[in-house]
């Protein structure tokens, strides 16, 4: 089984071999889970970093280690790995996967390109918990009110969207500051070894150099970084858990007390406003949590469940409980709070340990910069973000992208954040608003799914956001109040990619409602007739627009401006729908644009915010490929179903030639002469890739009572095309050249 399967298989347990789900559950571990296994190097040391008295009964330490335990519990185990990783979109996650559920669910979506047909896509119809839903049926009760209150009103759809671009630009946000957090406490641990003017002029340049070492290796692709870095996280994860039962009992065994959530309550009474506001500290220990959702296209449900389960979260506890264990037996030494996590660790294997430290903090900086390329992969294709280059380095798993242009705009961010802090409590306050910001719009959006999209109770989701609303909103209050002190970044980044985000979006709203406004009326069309009053040339003319129905006007202006057109027009549509694939079987919506003589045609090809576009030869290939297929299959007098001319919106879907074994094909051989072979039921189109070396492409149409005279001359119109190799026109922006038609 590859792996592409296995990331888009919705009965893991049953179908997915343990082997590949451990495969996965492995390299997993060096994408997802390294930002949330480097927190250990800098919670204690953020957290202490406040006017916190420290005593001799231990109550601040345990305190401390009793908040740290509840929230790694509560957030990362119970919230995302029980309850939010469920609402996958067809095996896809982030912030934007539950906005697609919920567009899906409810016509809140202002993607202005919607049709029906839409709604008969296979992934459309399945819920965010992998089930087949009727979405033509109504939820009931308070659900249904819900679904009524969100779909009447505008602006709480443009609320929802916001808040939807809000989560996406804190996890941007994320994506700059975990990396600089990460490696420059990793880079702390050489003030162990030097003195503090020395390490003054080492830490930055030292972290700097990581930094560009790391984004240096985005473009090698998400797999192979990803089982470069899994063995730096294991080994990183065994080392802190033993180094942790180290000091549990060489220092102190009862420390495990502290688990009670008792300590929690004595720790806020006697620290008061200190201790409420060290919460910002705390709140680093579930850091990278995000990643596990945001990553899910990358791996599987199943997988990442296994790895957090039974080996980060347990190692993670341990680390923790270590480290408070040594604390607690170490009053006398004030500075060592200021080191955090090196002073636990054992002086022979201090240096072994910076130095996986520092490999470990490179890793954990991989998993929010793998989200951050997802998420704005989605934007884009949702219309919320400019178009940017996005590579695919991964031809198995197509969720494995890079995007060079964000890829260094990351890099010089992390580089200024690094330079104009170089302070950890800095960075940490700033990390922590962007990630608890992030969780509290995905708790905001679980609860509408619940209602929306699994048909569940509204208490039940009132339950869900009070109760972990409830427990962010406290460290968001405790992040907040430290807007001087580091916090401002964060929301000055959100606030510029929020900007740009909506604008994006109102001016691609803006534009299609132009293109609607302006369409020209099919009476026109038919008015100028088959030969539409200019001469008509052989070949094919695509008119790129963005309208899903109804005649451009651009169409108009090259009519009327133009002395000739060609035979055959298709007015070509790319468009993306709110789920992450589409099915190549349902690639392409085609339909007809006036009678049958007119040779006008219009090709929806739609894709969802995971799939990839290339405008290759593949692409040309499949499209006329698809048009040739409605040709021989359509039967209408008309091609309009009713015979209606001023309804345009009859539509066949039609996959690409690869998965549609019993459709139109074609051949391409190799030919050095010029003979042109007869076959019954097939039209040739002659390519010629260059002056010297021809292609023969054949164009195979399979026998079949559909074909009459009047099918097979459409065919042979659709690919008579002029040659334009004389011209010295690139050979990957054509698909020509003569064609020779026999039956």
């Amino acid at each position: 089984m590859d792996l592409e399967s296995v990331i888009y298989n919705k009965n893991p347990i049953k179908e997915q071999s343990w082997k590949t789900v451990l495969t996965l559950a492995y390299q997993s571990l060096g994408v997802v889970y390294g930002d949330l296994s480097t927190s250990p190097l800098y919670v204690y040391k953020s957290t202490f970093a406040e006017d916190i008295q420290h005593s001799e009964t231990n109550e601040e330490i345990f305190g401390v280690l009793s908040f740290v335990f509840w929230t790694l519990t509560l957030i990362p185990l119970l919230k995302y790995v029980f309850i939010v990783l469920r609402a996958d979109d067809n095996g896809e996650g982030g912030t934007f996967a539950l906005y697609s559920l919920l567009c899906r669910h409810a016509r809140v979506g202002l993607l202005p390109s919607t049709q029906l047909a839409d709604e008969d896509l296979t992934q459309y119809t399945i819920d965010g918990g992998g089930t087949v839903q009727d979405n033509k049926k109504s939820n009931v009760g308070s659900g249904l009110k819900l679904k009524s209150l969100l779909e009447k009103h505008k602006v709480l759809q443009r609320v929802l969207l916001v808040l939807a671009l809000i989560g996406t630009c804190m996890v941007i946000g994320d994506g700059v500051l975990t990396p600089a957090i990460s490696v420059f406490s990793a880079v702390s641990g050489l003030e162990l070894s030097m003195s503090k003017e020395q390490h003054r002029y080492v830490e930055v340049p030292v972290a700097c150099v990581i930094l560009l070492f790391l984004f240096a290796l985005q473009h090698y692709g998400t797999h192979r970084v990803g089982c470069l870095f899994a063995p730096v996280v294991l080994t990183w994860l065994l080392c802190i858990s033993a180094i942790g039962v180290y000091n549990i009992f060489h220092w102190n065994p009862h420390v495990y007390q502290a688990l009670s959530p008792y300590y929690m309550f004595k720790f806020l009474r006697k620290t008061q406003k200190g201790g409420w506001m060290s919460l910002g500290g705390i709140l680093l220990c579930i850091t990278g949590s995000e990643a596990m959702y945001a990553d899910l296209g990358h791996f599987s449900q199943l997988s990442i469940k296994i790895a957090f389960t039974f080996l980060v979260y347990p190692s993670l506890i341990l680390a923790y409980m270590g480290q408070a264990a040594y604390l607690s037996r170490h009053h006398e030494m004030e500075s060592d709070y200021r080191i955090g996590f090196y002073v636990s660790v054992p002086r022979l294997l201090r240096w072994p340990v910076l130095a996986i430290a520092i490999l470990q903090a490179v890793v954990g900086s991989q998993a929010v910069i793998t989200g951050t390329f997802s998420i704005i992969k989605q934007c884009s294709a949702l219309g919320c973000f400019p178009k940017v280059k996005i590579i695919h380095t991964s031809s198995k798993i197509h969720g494995q992208i890079y995007i060079p242009e964000i890829n260094w705009s990351l890099m010089l961010l992390c580089l200024a954040i690094v330079v104009g802090f170089r302070d950890t409590k800095r960075m940490g306050n700033a990390a922590g608003l962007a990630v608890i910001t992030v969780m509290l719009v995905t708790t905001c959006l679980m609860s509408l799914v619940m209602i929306l999209c699994w048909h569940k109770s509204v208490w039940l989701a009132v339950c869900f956001i009070l109760f972990f609303g409830s427990i962010e909103a406290l460290y968001f209050s405790a992040s907040l109040i430290k807007f001087l002190e580091g916090a401002w970044v964060p929301i000055a980044l959100s606030f510029i990619f929020l900007i740009a985000m909506y604008v994006w979006h109102y001016g691609t709203l803006k534009k299609y409602e132009f293109d609607v406004q302006n369409k020209v009326p099919i009476n026109w069309l038919l008015g100028l007739g088959p030969n539409l009053g200019i001469v008509r040339v052989k070949g094919i003319g695509l008119i790129h627009t963005e309208l899903v129905s109804g005649i451009p006007a651009i169409f108009s202006h090259f009519v009327t401006n133009l002395p000739a057109f060609h035979q055959v027009v298709i007015f070509l549509c790319i468009k993306s729908v709110p789920v992450p694939h589409v099915r190549p079987e349902e690639r392409f919506l085609v339909g007809r644009v006036g009678p049958k003589e007119y040779r006008l045609y219009r090709c929806i090809a739609r894709y969802g915010y995971r799939d990839v576009h290339k405008d290759d030869m593949e692409f040309e290939k499949d499209l006329v490929c698809s048009v040739a297929e409605f040709i021989r299959s359509d039967t209408s007098e008309y091609g309009l179903g009713l015979g209606n001319f001023e309804d345009d919106t009859k539509m066949t879907v039609v996959g690409t030639s690869a998965s549609n074994l019993e459709g139109v094909k074609m051949s391409i051989d190799d030919d050095q002469e010029d003979p042109c072979p007869q076959a019954e039921g097939t039209s040739e189109l002659r390519v010629v890739k260059s002056p010297i070396i021809r292609k023969r492409v054949r164009f195979v149409v399979p026998d079949s009572p559909q074909i009459d005279l009047e099918a097979r001359e459409e065919l042979h119109e659709l690919n008579s095309r002029g040659p334009t190799y004389a011209l010295s026109i690139p050979h990957a922006s054509t698909l020509e050249v003569g064609m020779i038609y026999h039956v």
